[in-house]
Formats: structure tokens, C-alpha cells, sequence
């Protein structure tokens, strides 16, 4: 059993009201530990986008999210571009691009990232890009043709295959490819459970990563009052489908002020973590508006 710990009482990346692209909220973000850095890929929107939910999309833009960079050495300040990274682009990307993962296979960064076309609340798509260097993105286009959104590769092949995996609402569902374009074998790694914490649906963080006992899977879980807290399960690490154990209790939860207040109350909602100096780094999206950071040393991580 095990908890996060906060490393800051405070947000360590806030929207800046200068940066029009930034504004409304900087949230939901991958995490990549390089050069002596943790470099953050964060979900950034122009606009409080949750008083809009109550009308359907119409042809004019109500937000449009895009992904920016900003980068530490010790996780809790951060420097950050002055112009987003990566932007949407095309009718599937009309209103952004959302949600990044970055997983490292051999030297190459993938970043799964949800496009947003906004033609109904439900028009996202799991996408691809990858890049070298963490700046300079090339795209590979949608990978699943279909309602889908939290997806994140393996770092690791599994029997020579590549392992995304993904949530077909309300579960945690898994894929495998040969060339990273085609995606077969669909099927459910985990479900929700009645009467709790996670009853209405769950999906991964970060991509799953590997400790002594097998595949350390953080992921996401909503109540029924729409609560969102992370739990952590153990995967098998010869087959990620496999559930080897699952937390009872979430591992962090809303508490503090601004994870309760904000464009989308009482959510903790994180897309990557990294392991630097014995601890695994946490960060997440706090209430969709700002981002925060948590840790676990790896020697406390224990299912028992």
C-alpha cells in the first residue's frame, strides 16, 4: 500500500493571462525526465471551456487547447516557451489537441495525444506523433477511428508487438500492433467497480512503467458525483494484460482548495510520471485549470 506526497502546497504551473493560447487553463500533462530536466508537454486552453458545456459545438470555436513546454530542474519551478509546441491542425484537430502521453521506445519520443474536431462533445480520436528531440513533432495521424480518448503506448514490446492502452468507456482496454498503425487484439486490463470511488469509468495516467514486481499502472477514477482520483494497480510484466493487484483506496485524491476549485471541480487527473534520483515524480491536472506534483520514493511503491 502506498500514497502520494505532495512536493508543493501550490500549483506548479498556472495559466498566464498574457499568453492568449494559455489563459483559461493549463492542466493535463505528460512528463519526460531528460538531460537534467523533467520537461513538461501540458494541455493548455484559451478558454474557461466548462461554462460552455451546456451548448453543443457550433460552427464558431468556443476553446481550442494545444500543447506547450516547459521545463525544470527540480520538478517545482518551471520555465516555460512563450509559444504552444504543438497545435491542432486539420477538421479532426479544429478544436486542439488534448491530453498528451510520452513514452520513449529505443531513441525515438511517441506522444498519444486526443484530437479534438468538435463537431459534437463526443468527436475525439486517439493520435500519434513522435519525435527525437521533444520539440520538433512529426505526425502519424489517428490510430483508432473511433469515440476513444486515454491512450499511451508501452515502453517495452511484448512478444515483438507494440502495447497501447486505451479506454473504451467506462473500462481500461489494451490493443497490440506490429507497425504501430494497425491495432488488433482489442481487450479489457481493468474495470470499474461498484459502490466506490471508481464506479463510472477509468483510464490510465502515464504509460505503465516497469519496477521490480511487474508493470506499475497509475490510473484514473471517477465516482458517481464525478470526482476524479488516481488509484495504481500492478500488471503482469510478461503480460500487461493480466492484473496481478489493485489498490482499494485511490493513492491521491482532491484535497487541497485548488484541486476542489476550478473549471471543473474536485479532479486530480494526471498523464505521465518520471523516475528520477529513487522517487517517481506524479503530475497532474488539478480542477482542469492548473497542475501539480506529487511523488512516491520506489522503494515504498508495495502492493501488499
Amino acid at each position: 500500500m502506498f500514497r502520494l506526497e505532495r512536493i508543493s502546497n501550490s500549483p506548479v504551473l498556472e495559466p498566464r493571462r498574457e499568453n492568449q493560447w494559455e489563459q483559461g487553463a493549463v492542466f493535463n500533462t505528460a512528463v519526460v525526465y531528460k538531460d537534467g530536466y523533467f520537461h513538461l508537454l501540458y494541455r493548455a486552453s484559451d478558454r474557461d471551456f466548462e461554462a460552455l458545456r451546456d451548448e453543443c459545438p457550433k460552427a464558431e470555436k468556443k476553446f481550442c487547447s494545444v500543447i506547450g513546454l516547459a521545463k525544470s530542474r527540480d520538478g517545482i519551478n518551471f520555465e516555460r516557451n512563450s509559444k504552444p509546441l504543438f497545435v491542432g491542425q486539420g477538421v479532426q484537430e479544429a478544436w486542439g489537441v488534448e491530453d498528451p502521453r510520452v513514452t520513449k521506445i529505443g531513441d525515438t519520443y511517441y506522444m498519444v495525444y486526443t484530437s479534438f474536431g468538435g463537431r459534437s462533445w463526443n468527436d475525439h480520436r486517439i493520435s500519434l506523433a513522435s519525435s527525437k528531440n521533444l520539440v520538433d513533432w512529426r505526425r502519424h495521424g489517428v490510430l483508432l477511428d473511433e469515440v476513444n480518448k486515454d491512450g499511451g503506448l508501452l515502453a517495452d514490446k511484448i512478444n515483438g508487438k507494440y502495447v497501447l492502452f486505451h479506454r473504451r468507456e467506462p473500462n481500461i482496454w489494451v490493443a497490440f500492433s506490429d507497425d504501430l498503425k494497425i491495432w488488433y487484439d482489442h481487450q479489457i486490463v481493468m474495470t470499474t467497480l461498484p459502490n466506490g470511488w471508481e464506479t463510472k469509468k477509468i483510464g490510465i495516467a502515464g504509460e505503465p512503467i516497469l519496477i521490480e514486481q511487474g508493470y506499475l499502472m497509475i490510473y484514473h477514477a471517477v465516482d458517481d458525483r464525478h470526482v476524479y482520483r488516481l488509484g495504481a494497480a500492478l500488471l503482469d510484466r510478461s503480460d500487461p494484460t493480466k492484473v496481478l493487484a489493485r489498490l482499494p483506496e485511490p493513492i491521491l485524491e482532491p484535497e487541497l482548495a485548488w484541486e476542489r476549485t476550478g473549471n471543473v471541480p474536485n479532479v486530480v487527473f494526471s498523464c505521465g510520471q518520471a523516475v528520477y534520483d529513487g522517487y517517481l515524480y506524479v503530475y497532474y491536472g488539478a480542477a482542469d485549470t492548473v497542475i501539480g506534483a506529487a511523488r512516491v520514493a520506489l522503494d515504498q511503491i508495495t502492493f501488499k
